[in-house]
């Protein structure tokens, strides 16, 4: 995954925000080759900002 707009050393002070921050990224823009960790989809799934589509059919998935 590659993002040039954020200081990923600096988010990565925060284990939690760089968490939700690298789901967000995931969900939102491809996995490039990476898997999405379940548990921590699951831990912070009421915090992330994802593509409503994308929240409906990951929830499906997760909780069905």
């Amino acid at each position: 995954m590659k993002n040039w707009s954020t200081d990923i050393n600096a988010l990565m002070k925060d284990p939690e925000a760089y968490a939700i921050w690298k789901l967000e990224q995931q969900v939102n823009f491809g996995l490039d080759g990476e898997k999405i960790n379940e548990s921590d989809l699951r831990k912070y799934w009421d915090r992330l900002q994802v593509d409503p589509a994308r929240r409906a059919f990951l929830k499906i998935l997760l909780y069905v």
